[in-house]
């Protein structure tokens, strides 16, 4: 899309293995997921946007113009993925296809690559309200409420 130079594009695969393993160094856990979904999937998305009055603000003329270049941008991706997944900070790629089982499957996944324990909770307790006889609630007026339409 011309957004940078060839030197630029360089420049940014040689720096973020870099930047990602001093992340890592810090003792940042870095995951990186990328969601995966079919050419034939993201035709569809499209067109129910286009369709769908109520989605078409999803769909921008970037999306338009990425769709017309969707092999171009499928070469960008795999180049990315390649030149960036490191053993330090790897790629993950989730089948999107579906986008309700892709995100679970991400969840579960993310969990099993933390290990946790169970954190001991103090007990909370809601203290009893104080109440004062000289105390009156003011009442708000009635053009400040936001009009009840539901």
């Amino acid at each position: 899309m011309g957004f940078c130079s060839d030197d630029e594009y360089e420049e940014f695969f040689r720096s973020v293995p870099e930047f990602e393993k001093m992340l890592v160094r810090s003792g940042i856990r870095l995951f990186k997921y990328w969601f995966s979904i079919t050419d034939e999937e993201q035709n569809a998305r499209f067109i129910a946007r286009i369709n769908d009055p109520l989605k078409q603000w999803k769909l921008s003329p970037m999306d338009l113009e990425s769709r017309r270049r969707w092999e171009a941008y499928t070469r960008a991706k795999e180049t990315m993925l390649e030149r960036t997944h490191i053993p330090e900070a790897p790629w993950w790629v989730v089948q999107g296809v579906d986008k309700k089982r892709a995100r679970l499957n991400l969840i579960h996944h993310l969990l099993s690559q933390v290990t946790y324990h169970e954190v001991e909770h103090t007990p909370v307790y809601l203290p009893p309200r104080e109440r004062h006889e000289d105390y009156i609630r003011r009442p708000v007026p009635d053009t400040m409420f936001v009009p009840e339409v539901y």
